[in-house]
């Protein structure tokens, strides 16, 4: 039989794992809100002032990438990092779904790296 001092640490740590992983994902689409947000919003036919005033967030760029790094950095410590296992009575938790967590890790990762380089790579495929 589990006890409840062995369950909180478990239940504690995919809390850290989900929180971490939401963080890099809501940094990466922060990372997105200067640059590459108005204009996929913009492709999709989504007009208005209000686009044009996502441009404001440009100066906090540095700030947005700071939080999603540290996110995702806590992040990939967490899922990445070999974990014990206690299963002395036989009541192992399920663990949770590595995979998803690993895919959305990767993908918070890929779009915070094209929000830094979208300044960059931009001009020549625009035509500017």
């Amino acid at each position: 039989m589990m006890s409840e001092a062995n369950a909180a640490p478990e239940e504690q740590s995919d809390l850290g794992t989900k929180t971490a992983m939401a963080g890099g994902i809501l940094g990466a689409l922060a990372m997105t809100s200067c640059c590459i947000l108005p204009l996929v919003l913009f492709s999709l036919g989504a007009t208005g002032a209000w686009i044009g005033q996502l441009g404001a967030l440009y100066q906090y760029k540095w700030i947005f990438f700071a939080f999603a790094g540290a996110s995702l950095a806590y992040g990939f410590w967490k899922v990445y990092r070999p974990a014990p296992q206690s299963c002395a009575d036989g009541s192992c938790q399920r663990p949770m779904n590595q995979r998803f967590m690993k895919g959305a890790l990767w993908t918070a990762t890929v779009i915070v790296a094209l929000s830094l380089a979208f300044p960059y790579i931009a001009p020549p495929l625009l035509g500017y």
